[in-house]
């Protein structure tokens, strides 16, 4: 299994509305709005970095209202 937090910045007001659709999402395990340089932080899984890329360009970029995202897989050193 791997994981990864997905650091999203949107449109001007769209934080919850994304965060709240990408909570919806197959393999997200959580989606939170924040402040700081970033909106939205998600934090998903999947079976391989493969699948977890899949999802990222076919599913959460694909939210209205995201502007830039940046996924930062996790790693157990």
């Amino acid at each position: 299994m791997v994981q990864a937090y997905i650091l999203i910045q949107t449109e001007v007001g769209k934080a919850s509305t994304v965060a709240e659709t990408i909570s919806k999402l197959p393999g997200v395990i959580q989606a939170e709005d924040v402040t700081g340089p970033y909106d939205v932080i998600v934090r998903a899984q999947s079976d391989t970095v493969d699948d977890l890329g899949r999802m990222v360009v076919a599913k959460v970029q694909q939210v209205e209202g995201i502007t830039r995202t940046l996924t930062c897989p996790v790693v157990h050193l």
